[in-house]
C-alpha cells in the first residue's frame, strides 16, 4: 500500500465519522436512563496517591517525573 492510498483511506474514515462528531449519551444499564458521555465509567478516576502529590516520579514509568497526565488513575482511556 502506498502512502497516497493510506492517506485516501484515512480521509474516507474521517469523512464517514463526520467532522465535529459529538458522542451520544450512553444508557445506564441499571436504570435505563440516559447518561452524558462525561459520566461514563471509562472517564472515572481511581483514588490513588501518585507522583503529582509530592512532585515525585511517575508511577507507570519511575525513571521520569510525574507530568500529571492522570493515566495511572484511569482505566487506560
Amino acid at each position: 500500500m502506498t502512502e497516497q492510498e493510506l492517506r485516501a483511506l484515512v480521509r474516507q474514515a474521517i469523512a464517514r465519522a463526520g467532522v465535529g462528531h459529538v458522542p451520544v449519551a450512553h444508557a445506564d444499564i441499571l436504570t435505563g436512563r440516559s447518561v452524558p458521555p462525561s459520566r461514563h465509567a471509562s472517564h472515572g478516576m481511581f483514588a490513588l496517591s501518585d507522583g503529582a502529590d509530592a512532585d515525585g516520579p511517575c508511577i507507570i514509568e519511575p525513571a521520569v517525573a510525574c507530568n500529571h497526565c492522570g493515566y495511572c488513575k484511569s482505566m487506560g482511556h
